[in-house]
């Protein structure tokens, strides 16, 4: 069942590092739609979820732009958000190898395609690269972020 068609189920949504980042810096047009499926995911009582691959970007993109002490602050916020930080395993990382090769994604990329995938989420991204899995990914499109 692909999250386009689950009738009447809550839908699931992955989080990308940037989707995170973006509701982190209160980056216009990101941080409501993150803030929405928050409130979402509380209401429902079905946490958002996102690859420990991708909260490590998000952790490290925090301290490199703005220092360790904003980074642990960082992570204290998500530990107080909806927010489950799914493990990787040999298996996952296998599958998330495999979508790499195939469609040619970045890395952490990868994963949080592969955790979209197995779970029949939406993956909550701004990054246009992942039309590149076509119909095998639903996708919650946020702003690309100018720098």
């Amino acid at each position: 069942m692909s999250p386009a068609l689950s009738r009447g189920l809550a839908r699931r949504y992955v989080l990308d590092s940037n989707a995170l980042i973006g509701f982190f810096e209160d980056r216009p047009g990101t941080a409501g739609k993150i803030e929405r499926l928050v409130s979402e995911a509380v209401r429902q009582d079905l946490p958002l979820l996102m690859s420990a691959v991708n909260w490590g970007e998000v952790f490290y993109t925090a301290w490199k732009l703005h220092g360790e002490l904003q980074a642990r602050q960082v992570d204290a916020r998500l530990q107080e958000m909806p927010v489950a930080v799914v493990a990787v395993d040999r298996d996952r990382a296998t599958r998330a190898a495999a979508l790499k090769q195939k469609h040619t994604l970045g890395y952490a990329d990868a994963f949080a395609a592969e955790l979209a995938i197995e779970r029949e989420a939406w993956l909550v991204t701004a990054d246009p690269e992942f039309s590149k899995l076509g119909r095998i990914l639903s996708v919650y499109p946020l702003p690309r972020h100018q720098k």
